[in-house]
């Protein structure tokens, strides 16, 4: 059974004779906040009398510090080498623009 997973481009290296693409995993995913993680694991910490106490104290300190942002999901980075004449066939992908490729094993 074959697999369609899109990858977005990232980098495009013309060379004259071949492209090297590289193209990573076209996934959505929203960011999530350090601050949120901090608040999320105290709360799995405490019971609920001492969670109310301390939640608006350690509000106050988070407040004061930036907000750092993490990525949730570690992509997959793919990078393809190919003569330029095929890339050509491809229709000339850009920086930005989102292909499909189809994985399928064989045996």
């Amino acid at each position: 059974m074959a697999e369609v997973t899109e990858y977005k481009v990232q980098q495009i290296i013309d060379n004259g004779h071949f492209v090297q693409m590289t193209v990573e995993e076209n996934v959505p995913t929203e960011p999530l906040s350090q601050k949120q993680l901090i608040m999320d694991s105290v709360a799995k910490k405490l019971d609920p009398e001492m969670r109310e106490q301390v939640t608006p104290l350690l509000e106050a300190i988070l407040q004061g510090q930036p907000t750092i942002k993490i990525k949730s999901y570690q992509h997959t980075s793919i990078t393809i080498a190919m003569p330029k004449n095929r890339y050509e066939r491809m229709g000339r992908p850009q920086v930005g623009d989102t292909l499909q490729i189809n994985i399928s094993k064989s045996s």
